[in-house]
């Protein structure tokens, strides 16, 4: 099992915080109408534990299939070590293109894939009746349950942390790098339910900027990484 480093991890939290500006404008909607109706700060606590609780089963999800590509290579091939090899660098890479196409989407030069933004929460099964139940009585557990399932709404910024995770090596070190980006992601959005968007809304293009600079330097560190363990 690889531990993720200290550097690792930071650069996950900076990419969730840097991209605060890009999560008030997909997510802040959505964050001031349901936990932000309770009028109460605990619902908020709810809401974002069960996505960022998403966000790491994802995350998990990913580490646990680079993770499995690797072992499957290593038993299909007559040399293990070089398929492991093979396959290792193939991941990285494939995550690395991921994290720059997305880095270029937040700084402008491409447009976001157009499902991207028309993904609509009350399609997925069972959200509607959630999404009543918890602005309604603002009950911690249908919040919780609200959160975990927009947790799931396509988000270029969440797909470039998830990219990431895959060639982290292993489930737990996949978990624990999307923990940190969902981490980085809170702050902001608490910022909305207490009513403050509009100071976040104001640098929303300089967040973006740096957000995408950040993933950006994110694969091009990944390429580096794997020039080096070829060498």
């Amino acid at each position: 099992m690889i531990s993720p480093t200290s550097i690792d991890m930071t650069s996950m939290f900076l990419l969730g915080f840097l991209g605060t500006g890009h999560c008030i404008g997909m997510c802040g909607p959505l964050v001031f109408v349901i936990p932000g109706s309770t009028g109460k700060f605990p619902p908020h606590l709810y809401y974002h534990g069960g996505r960022v609780l998403t966000y790491m089963a994802l995350g998990a999800l990913m580490g646990g299939l680079g993770a499995g590509m690797t072992r499957i290579a290593a038993a299909a091939g007559s040399e293990p070590m070089t398929w492991i090899l093979r396959t290792q660098v193939t991941i990285t890479l494939a995550a690395a293109a991921f994290l720059v196409y997305f880095g270029l989407t937040r700084i402008g030069l491409f447009a976001e894939p157009r499902w991207m933004g028309v993904a609509e929460p009350k399609r997925i099964p069972g959200v509607r009746k959630v999404l009543q139940k918890s602005m309604a009585k603002g009950d911690g557990g249908a919040m919780f349950l609200t959160g975990t399932f927009l947790g799931f709404l396509p988000c270029g910024l969440s797909y470039a942390a998830f990219a990431r995770a895959l060639p982290s090596g292993g489930v737990l070190s996949g978990a624990l790098l999307v923990l940190a980006f969902g981490l980085g992601t809170v702050p902001g959005l608490l910022l909305v339910g207490a009513g403050f968007s509009s100071v976040a809304r104001r640098y929303r293009r300089q967040s973006d900027i740096l957000s995408g600079v950040l993933m950006i330097g994110m694969g091009a560190f990944l390429v580096i990484k794997t020039i080096h363990k070829l060498l």
